[in-house]
Formats: C-alpha cells, structure tokens, sequence
C-alpha cells in the first residue's frame, strides 16, 4: 500500500518531495541519498533532485516505503 502525499502545486521536485514525506531531516541527507542510491519513480531509478513528480506518481524509497503523490 502506498502512503499517500499531497501537494497543492502542478508539480513537485523530488528533492522537495522527500523532505515533505518526512524521509530525511535535511537536504543534504536527500542529496547525498539520491547520489549514491537513488530512489525509484514509477519502476525507473532516479537519482535527479530535480526531477518533476506530477500527481499519480509513485515513489519507492529503500528502508523507507512507497507513496504516491497526490493532489490537494
């Protein structure tokens, strides 16, 4: 079951989404995280801060679970 996360914009970073998911307590956590292991967006690994997440999708963090973002 995925966790749901709600964002009250078009899109969000993937850097931005895992700080609101609570993942990690800093940026510098998720930048060092997505560098070395990167977290999985719709069954692809991704390692992009920046990549753009729209609602539906789905992200997979090791240790951490799966969500998906939703809309306001």
């Amino acid at each position: 079951m995925h966790e749901q996360i709600e964002i009250s914009t078009e899109y969000i970073t993937l850097g931005q989404f895992l700080k609101l998911a609570n993942i990690f307590e800093s940026g510098g956590m998720i930048k060092g995280f997505l560098q070395d292991e990167g977290a999985i967006v719709n069954g692809e690994l991704e390692h992009r801060r920046g990549r753009k997440l729209y609602p539906g999708d789905v992200v997979e963090v090791e240790n951490a679970g799966s969500f998906i973002v939703a809309a306001e």
